[in-house]
């Protein structure tokens, strides 16, 4: 359109030739008279009718998989990818972007498309990690059992991790940490999070944070530096997003069935280098994942052992010889309820023998 009215106001307000506007403004001769005969300020092509040589027998089948992702919640439903999989292994030959293609067409007309742009950032090998949680529904031992997934991922070779825990919890996350850096044998000079309560304790302007003093602990020990992202702003860590979505789409869809939340973490670490070997980086497209992430290790800050995880707050003992720490009350001896000394004959009896031995 900008072209259009430019070649408008040279031809009509200054008086330019046909030759001046296609040697001036580089367009063909044609365009120029073709937008001057028409006096039109916009052009658009529609196709009048669209072969779908490949699809056209398939199309039943790849929109039955699209009408009945519209009714599950979005942790359930296939991607474009899994969809393309399906339909081939029921016959179809044809390509992925043909599929995709016509997903797209199917979506617009059903009025479902939304579109949003983002600048993809670089990182070096070594440079940040970015770490989230997910909520997963399973099968414990034919329980339906809601775990908490931590993820890991290093940002430039892309090669993730992830780990089940039933909560997360500050010592869940100081475990996620040690699990991760021992399996990539390192760790990156920056940690890149939300303002997860485990983690921020407040939030102030711009990136200024206080963070909790046993998770700085943390990063003191692995020497990470930690950063927090601009609540919500998910882009800002927009590859472990994006893990969170693969991997609740290609590991937990369909409900996995599981005995035991220790068998569960095994299959994962496994399925994590299994997709890390079979696919490519999405930058360098000739390398799988898995060739970045072993030329990565030898930048990656040297893994220094675990870190003592545990999470320390003070607590009071009751009258009953108990004392409560996360919403539990757990018994304590006697002692621990005993009010503390006030110069007792006991106790001054002690002091004046100390004494005695001492002056001797």
């Amino acid at each position: 359109m900008d072209t259009i009215a430019r070649v408008r106001r040279a031809f009509h307000v200054q008086g330019w030739s046909v030759k001046k506007i296609v040697r001036e403004l580089h367009v063909s001769r044609n365009t120029v008279r073709k937008i001057l005969r028409s006096d039109e300020t916009d052009f658009a092509y529609e196709r009048e009718r669209q072969p779908l040589p490949k699809i056209g027998a398939w199309k039943a089948e790849i929109e039955r998989f699209l009408v009945a992702n519209e009714g599950k919640s979005s942790r359930e439903r296939l991607t474009l990818i899994r969809i393309y999989e399906e339909v081939r292994a029921l016959g179809y030959d044809g390509s992925y972007d043909a599929i995709r293609r016509y997903a797209k067409t199917w979506a617009k007309n059903r009025g479902a498309v939304t579109a949003e742009a983002y600048v993809p950032l670089y990182y070096a090998p070594g440079e940040a990690y970015q770490f989230d949680w997910s909520h997963e529904i399973i099968l414990v031992n034919g329980v339906t059992t809601t775990v908490k997934v931590a993820h890991v991922r290093l940002c430039h070779s892309r090669m993730m991790f992830a780990r089940a825990y039933m909560r997360e919890s500050q010592e869940m996350v100081f475990d996620a940490h040690d699990k991760a850096f021992a399996f990539f044998r390192g760790t990156c000079t920056r940690g890149i999070y939300d303002n997860m309560k485990t983690a921020v304790e407040a939030v102030f302007v711009g990136k200024e944070r206080q963070y909790n003093r046993r998770f700085l602990q943390m990063c003191s020990h692995y020497l990470v530096q930690p950063v927090a992202c601009t609540p919500a702003s998910g882009w800002e860590k927009g590859q472990v997003e994006n893990q969170v979505g693969l991997v609740r789409e290609r590991f937990f869809t369909p409900r996995l069935r599981v005995k035991s939340l220790e068998e569960l973490n095994v299959w994962l670490l496994d399925k994590c280098i299994a997709y890390a070997k079979a696919h490519r980086h999405p930058e360098q497209a000739e390398r799988m994942i898995w060739q970045m992430f072993e030329e990565e290790r030898g930048s990656l800050v040297h893994y220094v052992g675990p870190f003592d995880g545990f999470h320390c707050v003070p607590a009071s003992v009751s009258k009953t010889c108990t004392v409560r720490f996360d919403n539990n009350k757990y018994s304590v001896l006697s002692d621990c309820g005993r009010p503390p000394c006030r110069g007792s004959r006991l106790c001054r009896e002690d002091r004046h023998q100390a004494g005695r031995r001492d002056s001797r």
